[in-house]
């Protein structure tokens, strides 16, 4: 699996974005996809998380009401919809996928769950 991330940008507080996440490859093998973002001089943390089986999604307590994960299977797309955005949200943001090898080996709000990444794809909200 290889994933792209894109959608970043310039925003002021108070708006929103939306990150796309392209997946190519044996997709079919992972079983859950997620956002992860990395501010700058801090540690890379968990955004959210979406079932690839059953569609189910969960975002951290960060976040909760103000972004929303989705997927669109035809398109082999991941979204992450942003919306009230804070000062506090600006990193970059990177899409990640498990795979057979990494399912049971951590939960999946942990980064050591997922062994396929993207690029990163920066996101700065203005004060």
């Amino acid at each position: 699996v290889q994933l792209q991330a894109s959608g970043g940008g310039l925003v002021q507080a108070g708006g929103s974005l939306r990150l796309s996440c392209l997946a190519s490859g044996r997709t079919s093998t992972s079983n859950a996809m997620a956002w992860f973002r990395q501010a700058p001089g801090k540690e890379r943390e968990f955004v959210g998380t979406i079932s690839l089986s059953s569609g189910s999604t969960y975002v951290s307590d960060s976040v909760k009401g103000r972004f929303t994960i989705s997927r669109d299977d035809a398109k082999n797309m991941m979204y992450l919809q942003m919306n009230s955005l804070k000062a506090e949200d600006t990193a970059v943001y990177y899409c990640a996928a498990d795979s057979p090898r990494t399912v049971f080996r951590a939960t999946v709000v942990e980064i050591a769950r997922y062994d396929t990444w993207g690029q990163g794809t920066l996101v700065t909200v203005s004060r």
